[in-house]
């Protein structure tokens, strides 16, 4: 099966049915994709597909089509991305475990609605779990990001 992960291209020798958590951590060792519960229910494996927000626990590899970005391939090579940027700049990561997936349904989110109230943001990150209750720089974050894009 061929995968196109971060730009670049990758063959794997798996099973249709393997979860695409596990061909991006255990076969093309892309660890920065986390595994939370297992049921898409925590949003820690989330990755995009061709710029869409999907829970990488419960999408099997055979039923990617298109391209798949981790936050690794988020950014640019000599650039964060604007939710990163935010993140850092409200200092939102405590234990940082949830992080990757939060920012990647934010980068989605981001790209849907330019303009969020809290309430569409609570909504849209309402799936992504963070044990460490950091949602007021989360929402902070977002808006941050949401200005930056704008302005870009």
């Amino acid at each position: 099966m061929k995968l196109n992960v971060n730009g670049k291209s990758h063959e794997v020798d798996v099973e249709d049915d393997m979860p695409l958590l596990w061909v991006l951590r255990d076969e093309l060792g892309i660890t920065d994709v986390k595994y939370g519960c297992g049921i898409a229910q925590c949003g820690a494996c989330t990755v995009h597909v061709d710029g869409v927000a999907v829970r990488s626990c419960q999408l099997a590899a055979g039923d990617v089509d298109g391209n798949v970005t981790t936050i690794e391939g988020l950014g640019s090579p000599s650039a964060l991305h604007a939710v990163q940027e935010a993140w850092i700049e409200h200092q939102v990561a405590q234990c940082g475990y949830c992080q990757s997936g939060q920012i990647m349904q934010a980068a989605s989110f981001l790209d849907l609605n330019g303009e969020p109230n809290d309430e569409q943001i609570d909504q849209a990150m309402s799936g992504n779990l963070c044990r460490c209750g950091t949602y007021p720089r989360i929402r902070a974050a977002i808006k941050t990001a949401a200005t930056k894009l704008q302005g870009a």
